[in-house]
């Protein structure tokens, strides 16, 4: 199984789809708009005997981060690892949805490090990913917009955590939520 876990964002599906029209098409590879979400842990490829102890680790998780059901602007853009060399464009969290990620991401963060799950390397940043650039050919038109657009895509109600495995498939990964935890 490929596992991460994720806070969905479906209200901002139609925002995030034209958005991705305001962008060159050459060298970019857009993701399914009806799959945005912010990532706030991925697992990687994982034994499904460890399904259990990481649906209970993601419980106590989200109890510990002691995060009540929010609503998070989703905003601005930006691009890893910066925008000088792009492999990932994305749309951001405002600040009235950053602290309650942060503070799941942490909890999420240090449960499933204590399971064995290797640490973070960079800091934590919220956001959710629109497009991947896979060669260089619309980089400066890229640069162009990341550096001139800050767009507001709406709002999103955060009521809940999945736990979500990730099916690679021809026609892009297909997303399915093994396990929910609503936020308390």
């Amino acid at each position: 199984m490929r596992l991460f876990v994720s806070v969905d964002l479906p209200d901002i599906a139609a925002a995030v789809a034209d958005l991705q029209t305001t962008f060159p098409g050459d060298g970019l590879r857009f993701t399914d708009p009806d799959q945005t979400h912010v990532t706030l842990k991925f697992l990687g490829h994982t034994d499904p005997d460890r399904l259990d102890s990481i649906t209970a680790a993601l419980d106590r998780a989200v109890a510990d981060a002691d995060v009540a059901p929010f609503d998070a602007t989703i905003g601005g853009l930006g691009a890893f690892p910066d925008h000088e060399y792009i492999n990932v464009i994305w749309v951001g969290v405002r600040s009235d949805g950053d602290a309650p990620l942060r503070r799941l991401h942490e909890a999420v963060e240090a449960e499933l490090v204590a399971l064995g799950f290797d640490p973070e390397d960079h800091e934590f940043t919220p956001h959710a990913t629109i497009a991947r650039m896979d060669h260089a050919g619309s980089k400066a038109a890229v640069q162009t917009l990341l550096a001139n657009r800050d767009p507001e895509l709406g709002t999103q109600h955060v009521d809940a955590v999945h736990l979500t495995e990730s099916t690679l498939t021809d026609t892009g990964p297909v997303y399915d939520h093994v396990h929910t935890v609503p936020l308390a």
